[in-house]
């Protein structure tokens, strides 16, 4: 079982940065792979990025790649999502997820791969 609670959501205007992070409950976070989906109001949960388990390897959607960078440090238990230019339309509410290695780097995106989330927390972008 882990427990994922994200941190370090905002009111930030276009431009700006943030940086979120998930803090994992037990002692197996290095196990599972990371993964940061968002969901604006009235829109599915999409993918925004991921990481594997050692940190070797990450994958982001498109519309974020250049200006988001996902980390982790398993010594801390704690993935992170540092997100630059930030767009009106990044806002939503951030979630991160935990789930078992993928077989395919395509797998990441998938909400399917993730067996625990956490409560999310809102990122508002102002133009």
């Amino acid at each position: 079982q882990v427990q994922l609670v994200e941190s370090g959501g905002g009111l930030v205007q276009a431009g700006g940065s943030l940086r979120l992070s998930c803090a994992a409950s037990g002692r197996t976070f290095s196990s599972y792979a990371m993964g940061w989906f968002r969901q604006a109001p009235g829109k599915d949960r999409e993918f925004v990025a991921a990481i594997s388990r050692s940190g070797g390897s990450t994958s982001y959607a498109d519309s974020v790649k250049g200006r988001f960078t996902i980390s982790r440090d398993n010594a801390k238990n704690t993935v992170y999502l540092q997100m630059n230019s930030l767009k009106p339309e990044d806002t939503a509410v951030y979630y991160c997820a935990a789930g078992a290695a993928p077989s395919t780097s395509a797998q990441y995106a998938k909400p399917t791969l993730y067996n625990y989330w956490g409560q999310g927390t809102q990122v508002t972008v102002s133009s």
